[in-house]
């Protein structure tokens, strides 16, 4: 039985490595470390997912229905909410503790090999990554849905070639390591669709349209629009998320409940919808009549999408005030999210929570929020990139004005503050008048479930646990 110390002195030590955010343009390290391990990532067909936001309720998406038909599956995703092990996903449910520690001690010969040989340490991605394909190689799965880390051409996940590559809608952000154009960064993450793949292309500017349709036909890939060869028919707002309709790429697929908010998990459910069609192999360019194509079963797209989870994203964590944590990091991400706050619930006053990383465009957020809270309390969240709350002030002061901005040096006041700002208010004297929004970043809303869900898991079967829990602990004790 592996105890609590031993995991955390397995995760310190992978994450003391070059931080995931500090990319390289080469794939020299990560290439010999999944040659010494046997080249596990060429043993089961890979859906490959990159995009600016998105990606990885989409990659939760094609989990579900690649497993409501009976395949076994490995999910590689990033970042985490709570726990490293979040990333490594085998059937829908993290890596055990015993299992994660078990892999780290396995592979470790061959990551010091690897060090040594380039000079320059594996990063913690890079490390990381190699885990996954290893224990995927391991269980064995059927397919692995694996996320890119940042951008896609140079990413760690990149060694692998997937048969399917979903490209989720791209915006401005990374841009110290991606470009500071839509144009730059899609030709960034266009590197992800490779020679005979099919390349499922969620809906995007023209700009980031035109350079991914350029790599489909320089490599000769086979192209899936949304809007076009797929999307959404239909949607209406329903209790819990909403109701669609949604055209595969053979097939209408009709009451199909989402249990998220917004129209782009719609669109994600979509993009999920035609890759998992696609690697079925549903719409190809075979020979023969394409009516006599067989769509997926109906029934079993239903309970796939009815059943899911994505933690951290619009999610619920209490009620009365209702509090809701969200992972949005960047202003489309956030613009996405306040449309879809807006459209589903319909608050008197909301309240928001707001930690960010420095790196971030922080004013672009704090513009899409400024419209929808009455009020804002910043604090700082676990990440050593955290803004500080008293800098992250000032530029609210600008966009919001000082009597519409509170200052919390840790998570835990910062959420107490904001729920009793939303709970006596007058307007909200009616129950489900008042709400919280905490967001800005995947920590943030980590720290936020955390916090409010202690001991709650992020698989794809995990179950809610009770109500808010309140701690002793800082955001900096936080993992």
């Amino acid at each position: 039985m592996t105890d609590d110390a031993t995991l955390r002195g397995v995760e310190r030590e992978i994450v003391s490595r070059r931080p995931e955010s500090s990319i390289e343009p080469t794939l020299d390290r990560i290439a010999t470390l999944v040659s010494l391990l046997g080249d596990p990532h060429r043993a089961f067909p890979v859906i490959h997912i990159t995009g600016t936001n998105g990606k990885t309720s989409t990659a939760r998406m094609i989990d579900a229905l690649l497993r409501e038909r009976g395949l076994r599956t490995g999910r590689f995703t990033s970042p985490h909410l709570v726990s490293m092990r979040e990333r490594i996903c085998i059937d829908g449910q993290p890596l055990d503790p015993e299992h994660f520690v078990a892999l780290y001690a396995e592979i470790l010969p061959y990551i010091q090999l690897t060090d040594e040989r380039h000079g320059t340490p594996l990063s913690f991605f890079e490390v990381l990554t190699g885990m996954a394909f290893a224990a995927f190689a391991d269980a064995p799965v059927d397919v692995a849905i694996v996320e890119v880390g940042l951008g896609g051409t140079w990413d760690a996940t990149n060694v692998a070639d997937g048969v399917v590559a979903v490209v989720t809608p791209v915006a401005i952000d990374h841009t110290r390591y991606l470009g500071d154009t839509v144009e730059e960064i899609a030709a960034e993450k266009a590197g992800i669709i490779k020679p005979g793949a099919l390349a499922v292309l969620a809906q995007q500017s023209l700009p980031a349209a035109e350079v991914l349709l350029r790599r489909v036909s320089e490599v000769g890939a086979t192209v899936a629009r949304e809007g076009i060869e797929f999307g959404v028919l239909e949607r209406d707002v329903a209790l819990g998320g909403q109701q669609l309709t949604l055209r595969g790429l053979n097939g209408t697929y009709t009451d199909v409940f989402l249990p998220l908010f917004g129209e782009y998990q719609a669109g994600n459910a979509a993009c999920a919808l035609a890759a998992v069609e696609g690697f079925a192999g549903v719409g190809d360019d075979t020979p023969g009549d394409p009516d006599e194509r067989a769509a997926l079963d109906p029934d079993l797209v239903r309970q796939g999408f009815a059943g899911l989870r994505s933690p951290g994203r619009l999610e619920i964590l209490r009620r009365s005030p209702t509090v809701i944590a969200d992972a949005a990091h960047n202003p489309a991400g956030m613009a996405a999210s306040v449309t879809a706050v807006t459209e589903a619930f319909s608050f008197a006053r909301l309240v928001g929570v707001l930690a960010v990383s420095a790196d971030k465009d922080v004013a672009g957020m704090l513009d899409e929020l400024e419209p929808v809270l009455s009020d804002l309390v910043v604090t700082r969240n676990s990440a050593d990139r955290s803004m500080p709350p008293e800098e992250l002030a000032e530029l609210a002061r600008d966009v919001f004005g000082a009597d519409r901005v509170q200052v919390a040096a840790r998570m835990d006041d910062a959420i107490e503050l904001a729920v009793t700002l939303a709970d006596d208010a007058p307007e909200t004297a009616l129950p489900g008048g008042g709400g919280v929004l905490i967001t800005g970043s995947v920590v943030t809303a980590g720290d936020a479930r955390q916090l409010l869900r202690p001991g709650a898991g992020t698989g794809d079967a995990g179950k809610p646990s009770g109500g808010a829990g309140r701690h002793s602990f800082t955001a900096a004790d936080l993992s």
